[in-house]
């Protein structure tokens, strides 16, 4: 069984590569130096995030696990994550609209780095705040990056079509090869050089240093709305308000709940649903696997946003419904394919084909991100967007923490059923934001009134 992980990387890598090779001109966009020059500084930047983020997260409970925390403590640890997420980083990420998105940025590499340092002490209260720190980090990477490059973007007068390919250009380095190379970084540090688990997360705070560096040196600063008389509380009913007057942000704000939620949940499942009997898998290469069939999708996202037809919000639901189709792999083979008994030994069957589907839900995770992005781009007030996208985390956080609490209280087929029904809604959803995409927003109009009635 061991040749089938090999068949699987191969064919994936060379489709890829077929992929990327085989663009034509209508593949492809063409853009001016000065957007290419702007561009690449930004992957770049994006790159070292990324980079940062994803060596340290392979190690985390390893760590955890050094430091003599049970399967409880760690939990307990992973949920103050989550939850620092949803409350702190709710509010540190909608200050960026009033602040300064560049400023934002800086914070989360100030506060990742933070995090990164704590590691270092086996105190579980030590950690415990480096959790908290992380979560509020892990707010900012999803919000401020993106909402800086929307908006000077837009400020510097570039086409908006431009926008797609820096975002599945970001996704493609950032979530695939980026991805990848951090996996084996960290395995050299971990294992061939005998640097100990602490060692990735050194390696993680140096990047992310590198990267704020480049951030003071290049960037210049933007905002939402920098009004001084707009406190946090009134930032946050303006989002509110833009929320549920209007069809389309909420119901972007849902697709991307229950798709991310599902993601999130299937990060917990894949190792016990390969390996229910204690099977030996090889973890390191599965996630290389998994983080090329992500590559696979945002080169195919690449190829779908740079023609006029189809449209985003009509391809994604069939992305979504194919997502749907491919987390129901495991109960279907549950029970169609006889479970094996023997403790042990290699891949199984089922465990095979269950790969095969987890792969196809990572490329649709891998067009998923730069197409939500565009729509977000798209849908979503300038004056209030970090705030907003920080609250459509607040749903997900919550849903994460109740996964992280519940994980051992049901069956596995139960969680893989969960998420495929959730995706199925998101497709349902994404059907409904399809009819009425072409409708125009009023949301921005009304924030500036709402804003107003406040001070009047």
């Amino acid at each position: 069984m061991e040749l089938f992980y090999f068949v699987v990387f191969g064919a994936l890598g060379a489709v890829v590569a077929a992929l990327e090779l085989s663009k034509t001109s209508k593949d492809r966009i063409n853009t001016s130096p000065a957007f290419n020059s702007f561009k690449n500084n930004y992957l770049l930047v994006y790159s070292l995030m990324m980079a940062g983020d994803w060596l340290q997260g392979p190690y985390v409970y390893y760590l955890y696990s050094t430091y003599g925390f049970g399967k409880g403590e760690i939990g307990q640890l992973f949920i103050a994550g989550f939850g620092s997420s949803m409350l702190f980083g709710t509010i540190v990420g909608s200050l960026a609209d009033k602040q300064g998105r560049r400023r934002a940025c800086v914070t989360y590499c100030i506060t990742y780095i933070l995090s990164c340092i704590t590691k270092h002490s086996p105190e579980y209260k030590v950690l415990m705040i480096g959790r908290v720190l992380g979560g509020i980090a892990t707010s900012l990477l999803f919000s401020a990056f993106e909402s800086w490059l929307v908006a000077e973007h837009n400020k510097r007068g570039f086409e908006q079509q431009w926008l797609s390919l820096t975002f599945s250009k970001a996704i493609f380095l950032g979530n695939g090869l980026i991805a990848i190379l951090s996996g084996l970084f960290g395995n050299l540090l971990v294992g061939s050089l005998s640097l100990g688990p602490v060692a990735p997360f050194d390696a993680a705070a140096c990047f992310l240093a590198i990267g704020m560096a480049i951030i003071l040196s290049s960037w210049t600063e933007n905002y939402g709305d920098a009004s001084e008389n707009k406190d946090l509380l009134t930032q946050f009913r303006g989002a509110a308000v833009a929320i549920a007057s209007d069809e389309k942000i909420a119901l972007l704000g849902a697709i991307q709940s229950l798709f991310e939620g599902s993601m999130y949940t299937f990060v917990f499942l894949w190792t016990p649903a390969l390996s229910p009997n204690d099977e030996e898998i090889p973890h390191g290469f599965i996630f290389a696997t998994f983080m090329l069939a992500s590559m696979l999708g945002s080169s195919l996202a690449s190829r779908l946003m740079a023609r006029s037809s189809p449209r985003v919000e009509s391809y994604m639901q069939i992305v979504f419904v194919i997502s749907s189709v491919s987390l129901m792999l495991p109960i279907i083979t549950n029970v169609l394919v006889a479970p094996s008994k023997v403790k042990g030994g290699s891949i199984s069957f089922a465990g095979c084909l269950q790969l095969l589907g987890f792969c196809t839900f990572e490329a649709c995770v891998g067009i998923f991100w730069p197409s939500i992005m565009k729509m977000r781009s798209q849908y979503i007030p300038e004056e209030a967007r970090s705030t907003i996208m920080n609250f459509f985390r607040i749903p997900l956080n919550i849903f994460v923490c109740i996964v992280l609490y519940n994980v051992n209280a049901f069956p596995i087929t139960v969680m893989f059923g969960m998420c495929s029904i959730f995706l199925f809604v998101a497709s349902i959803l994404q059907r409904r934001l399809m009819a009425i995409s072409d409708k125009p927003s009023m949301c921005t109009n009304l924030i500036s009134q709402f804003s107003s009635f406040q001070y009047a």
